[in-house]
């Protein structure tokens, strides 16, 4: 996928969750039924780092679009 995701909106629903404080890596995760485990396997990282990112102790961009990319969001989605 190789387009920027200017133009991305994020789904209603994850959109007033992040909103209201909820992380948004974990919120477009449940939104499509991946378990950690699932993400993990099907992006590369490790469990531990998408733990970290949806706990706010890592930002790492680099992971964050290949999450983006795993869940077939444009590749700066989570980059907000």
């Amino acid at each position: 996928m190789s387009y920027s995701g200017k133009d991305y909106a994020l789904p209603e629903t994850v959109a007033v969750a992040v909103g209201a404080g909820a992380n948004i890596v974990r919120t477009i995760r449940d939104s499509v039924g991946y378990s950690i485990e699932e993400l993990a396997l099907t992006c590369g990282l490790a469990f531990s780092e998408i733990a970290d990112l949806e706990s706010g102790i890592d930002a790492d961009p680099i992971k964050l679009r290949r999450i983006a990319t795993a869940l077939r969001l444009p590749e700066n989605a989570l980059l907000r």
